[in-house]
């Protein structure tokens, strides 16, 4: 039998999902009332402001002394920064579909920069299930498509950007996770986001002699409830356990669950938007969680495979 706290990791990522998969729903709701920009600055504004007074108060350590925190800026910069950005001008300038089968890519693209940068080896039974997973999505984003614009290739160079963004997140995480905390990771990307964006948004202003209206947004009750929502759950909250998670199992491991918020999604807005559920977003969705089981399953089976061989390997040497 697998010992519980090898399914920490999974239990964190599949948490993470859902709450990234609600999000949407929140992020839908302040874009009614608020430009892009408006929503990422204010998110991100929330999010450090709570875990800056979670450090001062000292319910969280960070401590950054003598740690290669240039490091943790590329990562920042990966994401939350370049990913948000080009994902929102990305789907701006391409159909749902290829929006939806690109960011599906992920979980692929990460498992190829792991095998190389990390050296981490997916099985053939891993990889085979991260491909169904994949295909899940990707068939939900086809078939639920009803964009018949046509797509830019500004569009797809933008997508595919958000995709390596991503990607590189996933590793650079996985990679700094020796050197530095979940926390201190997290508290450093919510930071960089909220000065970003915040100062993108008010460069804008400023130009156009819109000041006032920066806090125009808050007027209304709807975004304040989202920016709730994005700024703690799915920024401080989500992100940490991502950053958990990845301290803790392969990189490609961790990506595949990302796929679990198109489930998650797809849910919220049939219960709470009444939106339509077809016969393709069952299909999809049984390929998605078919796909996040075989990857969890062998996942759990060949670390504790690994852990059973060192345990044998030091029994081995105290005998000899």
């Amino acid at each position: 039998m697998f010992k519980n706290h090898n399914w920490l990791p999974y239990i964190s990522a599949t948490t993470t999902s859902l709450i990234f998969g609600l999000s949407f729903l929140f992020s839908k709701k302040a874009l009614n009332v608020a430009s892009p920009f408006s929503l990422l600055s204010f998110r991100f504004l929330a999010a450090f402001s709570v875990m800056t007074i979670l450090v001062l108060l000292k319910v969280v350590k960070v401590d950054y002394r003598n740690k290669p925190v240039k490091n943790l800026f590329f990562l920042a910069l990966m994401q939350p920064v370049i990913y948000f950005i080009f994902e929102t001008y990305g789907i701006k300038f391409s159909s749902s579909s290829l929006a939806g089968v690109m960011i599906a890519l992920i979980p692929v693209i990460v498992t190829i920069m792991a095998s190389y940068f990390l050296k981490e080896r997916a099985s053939k039974a891993q990889f085979a299930f991260i491909s169904i997973s994949v295909a899940g999505v990707g068939f939900i984003a086809f078939m639920n498509s009803t964009d018949s614009g046509s797509t830019s290739i500004l569009g797809i160079v933008l997508l595919i950007i958000t995709v390596i963004s991503a990607a590189a997140f996933n590793i650079m995480s996985r990679k700094l996770s020796s050197s530095f905390t979940p926390m201190e990771i997290t508290y450093f990307m919510m930071g960089l986001g909220a000065i970003v964006f915040n100062g993108v948004l008010i460069i804008n202003h400023a130009i156009y002699g819109t000041l006032l209206d920066y806090f125009k947004p808050l007027h209304n009750k709807d975004f304040i409830i989202s920016i709730t929502y994005l700024g703690i759950l799915s920024s401080v909250i989500a992100f940490l356990l991502v950053n958990f998670t990845l301290s803790k199992i392969e990189a490609s491991k961790s990506a595949v669950f990302s796929n679990l918020s198109t489930i998650v999604s797809i849910v919220a807005g049939v219960v709470i938007l009444h939106e339509q559920f077809k016969y393709y977003h069952l299909l999809g969705s049984i390929m998605i969680l078919v796909g996040v089981w075989g990857t969890t399953y062998f996942g759990i089976k060949a670390k504790a495979i690994n852990d059973l061989i060192k345990v044998k390997e030091i029994e081995e040497i105290k005998i000899t």
